[in-house]
């Protein structure tokens, strides 16, 4: 596990300081970024740890060796292993190693500490980076943040389960450790961007959420962030044993021996192939249990030494509640992966019962549902229950588990669906982000060209953000009771569709505990 002490011993000597010629001091050497454009510089591709890969590989991540003279920091770096295309992202390209990177926007004429916003993008622990066009921090810097977006380990990179070979040598949730050491960095450097240290917000979408969520209840993480935005958080995290089987297979399938040396051995290709082939196994197979219905693969795991429990558990316990919580969901999460063809067909009834004993759901749920849903089928029925046990109950439970626990939190849903549109997962972020106009996410907001109310979400959303990581205030009164904000063209009083009465539907989901799953 790195230590503060460890980057400190890196950083003396190095000063941290702009000069003139817009190069900037940091622990790992001297940078420069882009000319500002419209009063907003950009930095890219900073590395905040050496390269993960070599004799580094399944290791906690180590501080980076300083380099010489000033570093060229004008595009973004390499992304980690994945196989994913993403409209306007760049691909992984095998060999590129050097992938624990981070980039910065901040105010060009910045006069004082800024609060600082850190972004861990989702892709269900496999795929994503902070490259994504709609994750720019330009429009968030023009509201007077410093921001900061990262890159760490992904897929079995970063969470998958390393066999022991005695030498402890490999810890699990690397990828939650490269996000701690990249927050030390922040910690250690900001500063010379014009950022607050002291004034830290880390936020994220999907898996970026859950990891976040798991960083709010980490000791190692203690202290490197003070609030935490969360949108979409999924849950719940994997028990070791499902971290374990899922590497079994993973190592059948690249035809190679479950051990930390031959898996240190394999090339990352192979691996990245290898967990596809696992994906569609699960895919392919009804009998497989959970993983049959979405089958990511990889994620945080409850270990009892990086991450001691389900987040949830540890958070209701009181383990996070000086940290202000902003908690954010869509109303139709998993449309999303059923218009991307990820989401399983559940033509019936009969189906429909199998998946929800797949989840041990409470009996009541599916009738609830139907309840609220009148007229929708079982294929309908599931998406809504499928994304609520993910994402929307999830992220309900978090926000009232925390407050619960004495936390300061906020709760919102986003519920943009005029003209027919879907408030899918990912719709909230372009928004958030100021984004809204980037061609690359006109898919996931509807397929058409923004309109004036949508700029008008976007103005209120992105200040809401910059209320929160600046003061702990979105501009709505705390608490889960009523005081919950309703995002829309216009924000609404309520929600609609199943989400309408959120109370109604939450008390269909009390019986239901989210544990570490299992295989």
């Amino acid at each position: 596990m790195i230590t503060a002490s460890a980057w400190k011993r890196r950083s003396r000597g190095s000063g941290n300081a702009l000069t003139q010629s817009g190069v900037y001091g940091t622990t790992g050497g001297r940078v420069r970024g882009r000319a500002p454009v419209d009063g907003v510089v950009a930095v890219l591709g900073i590395p905040y740890a050496e390269p993960p890969f070599g004799e580094n590989r399944f290791r906690a991540p180590r501080p980076r060796t300083p380099w010489p003279g000033v570093r060229d920091c004008t595009e973004f770096g390499p992304v980690a292993p994945q196989s994913a295309e993403l409209p306007g992202a760049p691909c992984w390209s095998p060999g590129d190693e050097d992938v624990l990177t981070l980039n910065i926007w901040a105010p060009a004429d910045a006069s004082g500490p800024l609060p600082v916003l850190v972004w861990l993008h989702g892709g269900a622990y496999t795929f994503g980076s902070s490259a994504q066009p709609d994750f720019d921090g330009t429009a968030l810097a023009r509201t007077g943040l410093v921001v900061v977006t990262l890159n760490y380990r992904l897929g079995f990179e970063g969470f998958g389960h390393v066999p022991d070979d005695g030498s402890g040598a490999f810890p699990p949730n690397r990828g939650l450790l490269d996000q701690i050491a990249a927050l030390e960095w922040v910690r250690d450097n900001i500063a010379a961007f014009g950022g607050a240290p002291d004034n830290v917000t880390a936020a994220g979408q999907s898996a970026g959420a859950a990891a976040a969520v798991c960083l709010m209840a980490m000791d190692a993480a203690r202290g490197l962030f003070h609030r935490v935005i969360a949108h979409s958080a999924v849950g719940p995290c994997f028990a070791p044993e499902l971290a374990r089987r899922v590497t079994e297979r993973v190592a059948a399938a690249a035809a190679v021996p479950a051990t930390a040396a031959a898996l240190a051995g394999a090339d990352p290709q192979a691996l990245v192939r290898a967990s596809d082939a696992v994906v569609e196994d699960y895919r392919r197979d009804p009998g497989s249990g959970p993983l049959h219905w979405d089958p990511v693969i990889y994620g945080p795991v409850a270990d009892g030494h990086v991450l001691l429990d389900e987040p949830l558990n540890l958070i209701a316990a009181g383990a996070a509640r000086d940290i202000g919580l902003l908690v954010c969901h869509t109303t139709e999460e998993y449309w999303l992966m059923d218009a991307v063809g990820a989401a399983v067909d559940v033509p019936t009834d009969e189906r429909l019962h199998r998946f929800a004993a797949d989840f041990g759901l409470p009996a009541p749920l599916v009738d609830g549902y139907r309840a609220l849903l009148p007229g929708a089928g079982p294929h309908d029925l599931h998406l809504a229950l499928y994304g609520d046990l993910l994402f929307g109950e999830y992220s309900s439970r978090l926000a009232a588990v925390h407050e619960a626990a004495g936390g300061r939190v906020f709760l919102s849903r986003f519920d943009r669906k005029d003209g027919g549109v879907r408030a899918w997962h990912c719709a909230d972020v372009p928004f958030a982000f100021g984004n809204e106009d980037e061609r690359c996410v006109r898919f996931l907001i509807g397929g058409t060209e923004p309109g004036p109310g949508d700029r008008a979400l976007a103005r209120r959303m992105t200040a809401a953000w910059a209320g929160f990581a600046t003061s702990g205030d979105p501009g709505w009164r705390p608490g889960t009771d009523g005081d919950i904000k309703v995002w829309g063209t216009p924000d609404r009083a309520a929600a609609s569709g199943h989400w309408r009465d959120g109370d109604a539907l939450r008390a269909l989901w009390a019986a239901y505990t989210y544990r570490p799953a299992r295989p």
